[in-house]
């Protein structure tokens, strides 16, 4: 696809803009979409860093609970103890000045990756569909080998007996798995 603009070079950035309930999608060149304005209300594209077009990401929804005003203004008030940053230029810039900004506010920051991590607050990585199954029975193993430890150092043997019991048959069971995958 050429250039919408210039009709010279090769499109690599597509444009998808909202107006009047009608989608438009304009594609351009790397040297024209730097010239042209996409920014909503007239901004120009230059001016704006990408920590400031990404900030509202961070924010907090109008829709949470609790209410708006009181959280903000205890938000404003937090600062971080070694470079006095807060919380409010956090949310407006998208990044931390120091590593002692996240002791700070680590209790803003379950809200801040919920919303950035489809409600996830921790990061699990992602898994092919078909190592799946295996990994969460590998993870239960682990689960219960913790468990087992604790079992044992509280001097619980009948209970650590059950919990080794149980790895066994998840191992055979995973041992299986994947002699019916190889199998197939």
């Amino acid at each position: 696809m050429i250039c919408e603009n210039c009709k010279q070079r090769p499109a690599t950035v597509t444009i998808t803009m909202t107006h009047d309930n009608e989608q438009i999608v304009k594609h351009y060149c790397e040297v024209c979409s730097g010239k042209n304005d996409f920014m909503p209300n007239g901004q120009d594209s230059k001016s704006k860093s990408i920590e400031e077009i990404f900030s509202s990401w961070f924010g907090i929804p109008t829709w949470s609970v609790g209410s708006p005003e009181t959280k903000q203004s205890q938000e404003d008030e937090l600062k971080c103890t070694s470079c006095n940053m807060t919380f409010k230029q956090f949310l407006h810039e998208g990044k931390f000045n120091c590593p002692h900004c996240y002791e700070s506010f680590h209790e803003q920051l379950p809200s801040v990756f919920k919303r950035l991590h489809n409600g996830a607050t921790e990061h699990e990585g992602k898994i092919p569909s078909g190592l799946k199954n295996g990994y969460q029975i590998k993870k239960e193993i682990e689960s219960l080998r913790q468990q087992m430890k604790l079992t044992v150092e509280n001097e619980n043997f009948e209970e650590a007996a059950t919990l080794r019991d149980q790895i066994r048959a998840l191992e055979a069971s995973l041992v299986q798995g994947g002699a019916e995958e190889n199998g197939d």
